[in-house]
C-alpha cells in the first residue's frame, strides 16, 4: 500500500511539504487517548532476542530513527511507537534559527537516496527541552543530537554547545554533539582534532549522559583514525558513522537531475559501502571499548545484521522510512528476530561484532 502511495502520490509532492504532513498525523497520534499505546503494543519490539545493551541502557532494538526527521522533539513518542529502538532528536541548536531558504530537502527515486541542504533549521534548544522534559520517558529511548547555531563565529563554538547542552542533555538518554553536517559552513571544520578536542572537553564537563561524536562519510581513513583516538582519550561513549556526504559519485540519476537540485548532503543507498567501510575502519581501531553506531544507507534487516556483525551495537536510519513507510522498522526487527532463528543464534548481543 505505501509503495503504490509512494509511486503514484507521495513523489509528486514536494519532499518538505510531505515531511510537515506527516508530522501533523504523528502528533495526532500521540493526541488521541490510547493510540499510541495501541500502535507501540503492535508494532514495538518486543523480544528480548533483539534488545541490545549500550550506555548501561536496555535498547528494545538495534534500528533507531537518524537525527534529521524529528529536529525539535515534537513527535518523539510517537515515532518511537512505530517500531524505533530508539529516536534521535535534532539537529537542536542554542538559538532558533529557519535554517536555509527553500526548497531545501529532495529526492534521488532512482538512487533511494535523499538530498538535504536544511541548514538546521530549529526552533531552539530551549523550547526543545520543554518539550523533552514533559514526556514520559517510559514511551522510549532518546538521543539528542547538538549542532552549532549558524550565526555564532567558529571561535564561540565552544560556548555555544555548551549551552545547547545545559538545556537539553539532562532530558535525554544519551548526547551527540554533532560536526559533521555539510549544510553549515565551517562546520565540519571543527572534525580537525585540535578543534574537536576543546569542544568536546568543554561538553563532556558538562553533562553527565553518554556522549558521542557523529562523523562525517567524506573523512579520509587516517582522520577517522585520528578522531577515534580522540574519543578514546577523552573517555567518550561512542561514535555516529556517518552523516551525509558531498561526494555524488556512482549515482544513477541523471547528471542534469543531480545538478539542478545542487548543494547538499546526500543520505540513502549510495551511502551506504562508504558507511560501512568507516564502521569497520572504526571497530578496527577501538574494538569493543566505544560503542559504534552505523548510520548510512540501511534499507533492509541484511543491512542491520552486516552492521552488528562489523562491530556496531546500535543502527539508524532515515532515509529507509522514507521509502519504506511508516511500518518500515516493524518490519526490519521483524526480520532480524526471524534470522536469528535461521541462523541458530539466541540473541543479537551473541552476533555483535563477530567479523572483528
Amino acid at each position: 500500500m505505501y509503495r503504490l502511495l509512494f509511486t503514484h502520490v507521495l513523489r509528486r509532492v514536494p519532499a518538505e511539504t510531505v515531511h510537515h504532513a506527516t508530522f501533523v498525523l504523528l502528533r495526532i497520534v500521540g493526541a488521541v487517548p490510547g493510540l499510541r499505546w495501541l500502535i507501540h503494543r503492535l508494532l514495538a519490539p518486543r523480544s528480548p532476542a533483539l534488545q541490545v545493551r549500550a550506555f548501561g541502557l536496555t535498547f528494545p532494538g538495534p534500528l533507531g530513527l537518524a537525527a534529521g526527521f524529528d529536529k525539535d522533539a515534537m513527535a518523539c513518542d510517537a515515532l518511537a511507537a512505530f517500531g524505533f529502538g530508539h529516536v534521535e532528536v535534532g539537529t537542536v541548536t542554542s538559538r532558533a534559527q529557519p535554517g536555509n531558504p527553500k526548497p531545501r530537502l529532495f529526492r534521488l527515486v532512482e538512487d533511494q537516496a535523499v538530498l538535504n541542504r536544511m541548514g538546521f533549521p530549529s526552533q531552539g534548544a530551549a523550547k526543545a527541552g520543554v518539550r523533552l522534559r514533559a514526556r514520559n520517558r517510559a514511551h522510549g529511548l532518546i538521543g539528542v543530537n547538538i549542532g552549532k547555531t549558524k550565526i555564532v563565529p567558529e571561535d564561540e563554538a565552544v560556548a555555544d554547545y555548551v549551552l545547547s547542552t545545559k538545556l537539553v542533555a539532562r532530558f535525554a538518554d544519551y548526547l551527540v554533539v554533532n560536526v559533521s553536517s555539510p549544510n553549515t559552513p565551517g562546520l565540519r571544520d571543527l572534525q580537525s582534532v585540535a578543534k574537536l578536542r576543546p569542544l568536546l572537553s568543554a561538553v563532556k564537563e558538562t553533562t553527565d549522559r553518554p556522549l558521542l561524536v557523529k562523523i562525517a562519510p567524506d573523512l579520509a581513513d587516517e582522520d577517522v583514525d585520528a578522531v577515534a583516538d580522540l574519543a578514546l582519550e577523552l573517555g567518550l561513549d561512542g561514535v555516529i558513522a556517518t552523516n551525509t556526504t558531498i561526494s555524488r559519485a556512482n549515482l544513477k540519476s541523471s547528471t542534469e537531475e543531480v545538478e539542478r537540485l545542487g548543494a547538499g548532503g546526500l543520505s540513502g543507498a549510495p551511502l551506504k559501502q562508504r558507511s560501512l567501510d568507516v564502521l569497520r575502519r572504526l571497530r578496527g581501531r577501538v574494538g569493543d571499548r566505544l560503542v559504534l553506531v552505523s548510520v548510512g544507507g540501511v534499507e533492509t534487516a541484511d543491512d542491520v545484521w552486516d552492521r552488528l556483525k562489523a562491530g556496531a551495537t546500535l543502527v539508524q536510519a532515515y532515509s529507509g522510512m522514507i521509502y519504506g513507510g511508516p511500518l518500515w522498522p516493524h518490519r526490519i526487527h521483524r526480520d532480524l528476530e526471524r534470522r536469528l532463528r535461521s541462523e541458530g543464534l539466541k540473541s543479537l548481543q551473541d552476533l555483535i561484532g563477530q567479523d572483528s
